[in-house]
Formats: C-alpha cells, structure tokens, sequence
C-alpha cells in the first residue's frame, strides 16, 4: 500500500483541531446534519414558552424534588 506524505502548515493547526476524513464521510455528515430540522407545533412553542416563564419566576422542580413528589426517591 502506498502511503502519501503531506505537510500541514502550523497556521492551519494554530487554529485548533484538525480532522481529516474521507469526502464521503464528509458528505454523509453534512446531509445529515441538515436533514435534521424540528418545527415545533402551535402547542408545543405555547408550551416551551410557558416553561421559559415558570423557569423565569423559579417555578421549577429540580430532578431529586421531581423524583420525591412522584414517589420515585429512596
């Protein structure tokens, strides 16, 4: 098997990391990056904006709270 050499310039690498993958992975990472969209319902954004609220004036259950009130807590 022939082995290729190539010379990364300190630049390229000063900017952070550095990954190197075949164009197929590439683009198989791409189209499912963006194949992945949520558009949530008229309820759902009436729903997340209630919780912002309620998260907002600190009406939230943290987990072990949660747990206790449904009974799951040892």
């Amino acid at each position: 098997m022939l082995m290729n050499t190539i010379t990364i310039p300190k630049k390229v690498t000063a900017q952070g990391d550095l990954v190197i993958l075949p164009r197929k992975e590439l683009e198989a990472l791409l189209k499912y990056r963006t194949s992945i969209k949520f558009s949530p319902t008229a309820s759902q954004k009436k729903a997340l904006a209630r919780a912002e609220k309620n998260f907002q004036h600190k009406k939230t259950l943290s987990f072990h709270e949660l747990a206790e009130t449904l009974g799951l807590a040892n």
